[in-house]
């Protein structure tokens, strides 16, 4: 199993050493994330995830991404909070506040998935995310990092106190304590899903709706449902991703990418430069990634967008912002549509066989990190850990954003071609997050903290 902290992997652990299924591992680790990574995701935002079922050879992709409200409102102008977050080097725009919120998918998602393709009880799967809310969680390098960037908007209204308390920001090796948690997901083990669409929950959400000038209403929870759909059969090299399109990009670029196995570090960087070129802000999402005993696989990304700065009081639970993510809103807005996304939940096949599974968080950042780490286990044979440590390069209007250790020729050669090269201090998330479970092993990104383990 890899996921993205330490924490979110060892929940996934626990249910499958209790005999859980793929899915059932999914759906805890998920949970346990929306308590260990709450600077990436939550659970009132929404995801993506491709299912394999090993019996049947079939894959399977469910949306439970965010929609869009106001089903039954009367159209009215809304106010966004605009503000400037650094990323990394420079500044990025986003619009918050809870007029940025739409309606949250997340939690019937992952109810579809347990009853689909889970074996234990819900109440179990829901146990080790409440244990980490009763305990609290260690704080990891990479979410402080992001914290340190995100803070103008994850320390509004009751954010100040769970991620600045005595009034510090959070450091790496503290512990960060939600106790709100504990009522949402005792709630969300009692009520399943409903807690969030028709009970405990949804009245909270409703209410501060209603407050703070939301646009979510109790005709957008109840209508609220997740969906099954066939994915993306794509042709890479040798191999066939099954995948999703949408605003991933992954159809039209992967059947572009050249076979690099054999080409020198900066042929290799000059060969796939300008396949992975796209423009955007940042995006903060995670990404889980399992593989059960019987050879069934799941893959799920989530995300809250940045989150609007909204927080249900008693539960501490973030609203999402995605109809503030300027990069996810195509076109007009219809109450009850999904949001588009660049989620891209994966499956690899060779000869109808699964060879490797795996997802990625990172925005406009997503395709570049999930097609890079593919390339180097399938084409290039590299280690999972090693092509997901790789340093990354993207193409951003004309700027080459590169970590360091990207060859410093090709990097040159861009620059020669009327290219701004952006040379990254160190390893960082902006160049997104892969986790990874292939037949070399498994691998979760460094760049979020992640882990990876495999039952005892």
């Amino acid at each position: 199993m890899a996921a993205g902290h330490p924490a979110t992997t060892a929940a996934g652990i626990e249910i499958l050493e209790d005999g859980g299924s793929a899915a059932d591992a999914v759906v805890a680790a998920a949970l346990a994330s929306c308590v260990a990574e709450t600077v990436m995701t939550g659970l009132l935002g929404g995801g993506h995830a491709i299912y394999w079922d090993a019996a049947r050879g079939q894959a399977r992709n469910l949306d439970c991404f965010v929609a869009v409200p106001g089903l039954d409102a009367e159209p009215r102008p809304h106010e966004l909070v605009h503000l400037d977050v650094p990323f990394g080097e420079e500044l990025v725009h986003y619009a918050i506040g809870a007029a940025s919120s739409g309606t949250p998918g997340l939690p019937r998602g992952l109810e579809e998935l347990w009853r689909a393709h889970g074996r234990l009880p819900w109440p179990r799967l829901v146990e080790p995310a409440l244990q980490l809310a009763r305990d609290g969680v260690e704080f990891p390098p990479a979410h402080a990092s992001c914290l340190a960037m995100l803070a103008p908007v994850m320390t509004l209204d009751e954010g100040a106190r769970i991620y600045s308390p005595r009034g510090e920001l959070l450091q790496a090796g503290e512990r960060l304590e939600q106790p709100g948690l504990v009522a949402a997901l005792e709630s969300l083990a009692e009520e399943g899903a409903d807690a969030v669409y028709r009970g405990t929950i949804a009245e909270s959400l409703l209410g501060l709706s209603a407050e703070r000038d939301g646009l979510v209403t109790r005709a957008d929870l109840d209508a609220y449902e997740a969906r099954w759909s066939d994915p993306i059969a794509v042709h890479y090299l040798d191999w066939t991703l099954m995948t999703r399109g949408d605003l991933s990009g992954m159809p039209e670029t992967a059947p572009r990418l050249p076979r690099v196995r054999g080409l020198d570090a900066t042929e290799r960087v000059l060969a796939l430069v300008e396949l992975f070129r796209t423009d955007g802000q940042g995006s903060h999402t995670t990404n889980t990634t399992v593989v059960d005993a019987g050879g069934n696989a799941c893959v799920l990304t989530t995300s809250l967008g940045l989150g609007s700065g909204d927080f249900l009081p008693g539960f501490d639970l973030h609203l999402n912002s995605m109809l503030g993510e300027v990069d996810l809103v195509r076109g007009a807005l219809v109450p009850g549509q999904r949001m588009s996304s660049m989620m891209a939940p994966t499956v690899a096949l060779e000869e109808g066989s699964i060879v490797l599974a795996a997802g990625a968080a990172g925005g406009t950042r997503l395709r570049t990190a999930l097609l890079g780490m593919v390339g180097g286990v399938l084409d290039e044979e590299l280690d999972p850990a090693a092509a997901v440590e790789r340093p990354r390069f993207h193409l951003a209007g004309n700027t080459v954003n590169a970590e360091p250790g990207v060859d410093e020729d090709a990097l040159v050669a861009l620059e020669r071609c009327d290219r701004s090269v952006r040379r990254w201090p160190a390893l960082h998330h902006y160049f997104g997050g892969v986790s990874v479970i292939a037949r070399g092993g498994a691998a979760a990104d460094p760049r979020r903290s992640g882990a990876v383990a495999a039952p005892r």
